[in-house]
């Protein structure tokens, strides 16, 4: 048996952790069953012991776990009612871990930066000590750059997981083996032969209950600032030495640290939009400012569109446009390369002669390249043509390659303290620009592509 870890969930209560972080740990403990983890959930609610142990139950039986480590986790998991700003009771439930822990703040924001203020009173803490936190990771840069400050006076920076499920592990490494391993691409990727690349992430997916979160957040700051921004520094990364997190880190900051709105021009290159009542893959939505918990005033926006260019030598003057959106027609999760054309195609041929065009989908991770061939009749006549790849899954989903990684201390696939603070700085022209109504708020059907005038 391997020793335990211990995995604290602050929050353990709530939806995030009996619907994703929980199932996760199952998974993970059916994989890998000579691991072992003392479990401890912490929360406001009223919960027995045996109310506790069925949650947790629930939760697993939802990811099919099963196995000795599975069961030794029902057998001996514990939940104590707590108030997670106390530095008393923190102090008990860092107590009760077996081995150094790995707290978990399952919380709103401003309850994690109170909790981790309490337990800057709490001298000294595990050596061990791992904190992870959901995004959104403060809600400007000054309130990131505190956060930062306050998370390393409890532990380094290498012990501090800011979580992307987004970019699981599988899709990190799909992305970088397709590009680094294959002489045929690394070549072509720089401004000297790609046109255009666009980062879209559409749902078909509405509100979903979450006006509580999304009705302050939108789309800008839920997908854009704090997910697509990930996807587009791993995009476009120089080639890292190794693949460890110090190397991924520092190439994926440089990136963000490179990265500003096109042109900076706001007006010119970013756009908003929100949905009104429609229907999209057999459920009707009713407009967004409809739903219940929403505030009119506040102009959420339920699609975002913004492009951006990353100011260096490999990529100056390549538009990087990244999208996403909810209640739209069709589902997009993808990131599309479009190459610049041939420089000259021989006089005599007749048919296509579009650019090339890569698309890699993200979630279930797969890639097409479509080009231009000779067609199977006229050998003079040029067609389209797709080649098609599916990578691997990877054993475990996006937020069981998490836990693991909080678990076994690292911090690959967490975004780094300076790089959560310069994906606020990039966006922040956007916000105010959106704010101040310099960009017109505009509006799409459900069921529809966005607006007809959007480009992507």
């Amino acid at each position: 048996m391997s020793a335990t870890t211990t995995l604290i969930l602050l929050g353990g209560s709530g939806d995030l952790s009996s619907r994703l972080l929980m199932p996760a740990l199952g998974q993970l403990l059916t994989r890998q069953r000579d691991r072992h983890v003392q479990l401890i959930g912490v929360g406001s609610d009223d919960l027995s012991p045996d109310e506790w142990t069925e949650r947790v139950r629930a939760s697993f039986d939802a990811a099919d776990a099963s196995g000795e480590s599975v069961e030794t986790v029902l057998k001996e998991t514990r939940y104590e009612k707590r108030d997670v700003t106390d530095a008393e009771e923190l102090t008990a439930i860092l107590d009760m871990a077996e081995a150094d822990p790995a707290i978990y703040f399952a919380l709103p924001p401003s309850v994690t930066m109170k909790a981790c203020q309490a337990l800057e009173t709490i001298t000294p803490l595990p050596q061990g000590t791992v904190l992870a936190l959901e995004k959104p990771f403060g809600t400007d840069q000054p309130s990131a750059d505190a956060l930062n400050e306050q998370l390393l006076k409890l532990v380094p920076e290498e012990q501090v997981h800011r979580v992307d499920h987004f970019l699981g592990h599988s899709t990190v490494l799909n992305l970088l083996g397709l590009r680094f391993a294959n002489r045929v691409f690394e070549p072509l990727w720089s401004r000297d032969h790609i046109e255009k690349v666009e980062i879209v992430y559409d749902e078909q997916l509405g509100l979903e209950g979450r006006a509580g979160y999304y009705d302050n957040a939108g789309a800008l700051i839920d997908m854009i600032q704090s997910h697509l921004l990930q996807v587009l520094s791993v995009f476009a990364m120089e080639p890292p030495a190794t693949t460890d997190a110090v190397d991924l880190r520092d190439a994926k900051a440089a990136v963000l640290r490179a990265t500003h709105v096109f042109d900076d021009d706001v007006r010119a290159y970013s756009h908003r939009a929100r949905y009104t009542a429609g229907s999209v893959a057999g459920r009707d939505f009713p407009s967004y400012v409809d739903e219940e918990g929403v505030d009119p005033s506040r102009n959420t926006e339920t699609l975002a569109q913004v492009t951006f260019e990353v100011r260096n030598w490999r990529w100056a003057g390549v538009p990087f446009t990244l999208r996403s959106g909810k209640a739209l027609g069709s589902r997009r999760r993808e990131i599309q390369v479009t190459f610049l054309p041939a420089p000259h195609v021989p006089h005599g041929f007749s048919g296509s002669s579009d650019r090339d065009v890569m698309t890699i989908a993200l979630a279930p991770d797969e890639m097409s390249l479509e080009v231009n061939v000779n067609g199977p009749g006229d050998p003079w006549r040029l067609d389209r043509a797709s080649l098609e790849v599916t990578f691997g899954e990877g054993e475990l989903k996006a937020y069981g390659e998490v836990i693991e990684s909080i678990l076994d201390g690292d911090p690959s696939l967490s975004v780094r303290g300076d790089s959560a603070a310069q994906m606020w700085r990039i966006v922040a022209p956007v916000i105010e620009a959106w704010r101040s109504g310099e960009v017109p708020l505009e509006e799409y059907e459900t069921g529809s592509a966005g607006p007809g005038d959007w480009k992507v």
